[in-house]
């Protein structure tokens, strides 16, 4: 899909009749995304953005969504756990999203409590392969997904934000170590329950 900034990437429906009111991109995820990109809030600086943050794990997932409809991997990767980033393959992120020609969004179902910190997101990320786009008897797939964030919480400046839990990032942990996402608890306590 070529992006339509008028409409926001995550409000496109593959059914029309999906979404009522549709969002423009300036008034849904560009703040977000801008954010980010100005390292707003993520390195406490104050920049034009200040305090923009996802208030809920659906719409760090929406956000994120847009990210890859419109190649901002760097948002991705500012948007996963901390502890994950550095694991990340930005290049690998740029590359996949320019290979999918992106057709929609549906939010399944959206848990906004599991506990004290983490909250799921059921959701169908509609696309078509790039290598496809020209085979008009190509059907449109759905990547489905159920995935993991953690609210981590800033102790310095009691500053809570939502993180993607990634749960392809190889990492050498225990189960018995301290969480990744800096909680406290132990890592099987928390966070090693949505990282499989």
């Amino acid at each position: 899909m070529q992006p339509n900034l008028h409409v926001c990437p995550c409000q496109i429906h593959p059914s029309s009749s999906a979404i009522s009111s549709l969002l423009l991109y300036k008034d849904c995820c560009q703040p977000y995304h801008e954010a980010v990109y100005n390292d707003a809030f993520y390195n406490g600086e104050v920049g034009k953005a200040e305090g923009i943050k996802a208030e809920t794990a659906e719409r760090l997932m929406r956000t994120r969504y847009s990210a890859f409809v419109l190649i901002k991997p760097e948002y991705i990767v500012k948007t996963t756990l901390p502890a994950q980033q550095n694991l990340l393959d930005i290049k690998a992120i740029e590359s996949w999203a320019k290979e999918m020609n992106w057709a929609g969004l549906e939010i399944v179902a959206h848990t906004p409590k599991l506990g004290k910190r983490h909250a799921q997101v059921e959701f169908k990320a509609y696309f078509k392969p790039t290598n496809n786009a020209s085979n008009l008897e190509e059907k449109v797939q759905a990547h489905h997904e159920l995935s993991a964030f953690v609210k981590v919480t800033d102790k310095i400046n009691n500053d809570a934000h939502w993180y993607f839990l990634d749960p392809t990032v190889s990492m050498s942990v225990t189960q018995k170590q301290p969480c990744i996402c800096g909680s406290g608890e132990r890592l099987k306590r928390c966070c090693g329950v949505y990282l499989g």
